[in-house]
């Protein structure tokens, strides 16, 4: 099996699975609880949450834990937008985000929150001028996704941050799901408020994510009860997800520049291998190097999914989350792509596993599912 959709799910590292294992073997107690063992499982939870401020250079205290990338964006999004109403109640986000940021953003609105979408360009990402162009006295909260999780497209966070360096006020969220592990992040220097990780992204358990709260950002909690997570997110913590996901973040982190160069030389070699092939159109944006896009007009991509799936190759179309609607990419039709090309995308991520010789076959199968289909559909025709 040649397995290309790490963007929606990659495969869990074995040394993550046994530690994993371990803790829930040995550290079953709540961590909650005042006795030995529940003590013995907080420790934990402070332990992981030490590794993460070392590993982006901030405080432990400014982390929680949650069930993943979908509830970090809404905890971060309704916390801080409804945290902050009083001061104001604009917000500011983009076309192309994921559906967990997009949604939310649509509910706040129905809410009675104005929201400020900012469009992109062919390359998928805003214009910073245009986002200080919309930025009000009642803005509160800026949120965008640093690495598309269907194109693969970079936004441009610096920058951005650059413009509201002069709006102190109004908090920054980025959606780092995709790029942590694949880009550096940098919390400090880019002055982050909030920023939401998923671990399964990375080798580590689904049902697991983290959140960085800067300290001092207040957010409205989601989830009511017990109090943990400082008060932010209750529930019984899931202890050996944690420890595994911090782990699994923390190897990422650590390995991402040699990483880098690993992708971005697979990722240009498929590239390579695809040009020129019939109905094969990249998409040509730049990109975080473990995603390649491509579009096949007049073709199901759907259809192509499943042949490739018949020679053991595994990819995708759309984001996994949006995969199952039938409908159109809205993210590349806000790119100004036509209806045929948003209709036909097709995403490849790779992983460390990949090896030239994976990456040949799998451009040789795709060139020759994309051909046997056209004859198909010139055949119906």
């Amino acid at each position: 099996m040649l397995y290309f959709d790490h963007s929606a799910s990659a495969p869990p590292r074995e040394d993550v699975v046994r530690t994993m294992m371990e803790v829930m073997t040995r550290h079953f107690a709540n961590p909650a609880s005042l006795h030995r063992a529940g003590v013995e499982a907080d420790r934990l939870l402070t332990r992981s949450r030490e590794v993460l401020g070392a590993v982006f250079g901030v405080s432990p205290s400014e982390w929680i834990f949650t069930s993943g990338g979908t509830e970090s964006n809404n905890l971060a999004i309704f916390g801080a937008a409804r945290a902050k109403q009083r001061q104001g109640k604009h917000l500011i986000t983009n076309t192309t985000e994921h559906a967990s940021v997009y949604e939310t953003f649509r509910q706040l609105e129905r809410e009675g929150f104005e929201v400020t979408w900012l469009s992109v360009d062919r390359q998928g990402r805003i214009d910073p001028q245009q986002l200080a162009r919309a930025i009000r006295e009642d803005t509160t909260l800026v949120s965008m996704m640093h690495v598309n999780n269907e194109t693969g497209a970079i936004q441009p966070i610096p920058e951005s941050a650059a413009v509201l360096a002069a709006h102190p006020r109004i908090l920054f969220h980025v959606d780092a799901v995709q790029s942590v592990g694949k880009l550096p992040v940098m919390l400090r220097p880019w002055r982050i408020d909030l920023l939401s990780i998923s671990a399964h992204k990375l080798g580590g358990p689904k049902g697991t994510g983290m959140l960085y709260v800067r300290g001092g950002v207040q957010l409205q909690p989601l989830l009511y009860g017990g109090g943990q997570e400082g008060g932010s997110r209750a529930g019984t913590s899931n202890v050996p997800g944690i420890v595994a996901s911090t782990k699994a973040v923390r190897l990422a982190v650590e390995s991402q520049p040699q990483r880098f160069e690993r992708m971005k030389a697979l990722g240009e070699r498929l590239r390579m291998r695809l040009a020129g092939t019939a109905g094969v159109f990249l998409t040509e944006v730049e990109a975080a190097p473990h995603i390649i896009h491509l579009c096949c007009p007049g073709l199901k991509p759907e259809v192509l999914v499943h042949m490739l799936e018949e020679e053991g190759i595994f990819i995708s179309t759309q984001s996994a989350c949006s995969s199952k609607s039938g409908q159109p990419s809205r993210v590349l039709q806000a790119m100004g792509m036509e209806r045929s090309a948003a209709e036909s995308g097709l995403r490849i991520s790779l992983g460390d596993e990949h090896k030239e010789t994976d990456i040949d076959k799998l451009a040789k199968c795709l060139a020759g599912a994309v051909s046997r289909l056209q004859r198909l559909e010139k055949g119906r025709g």
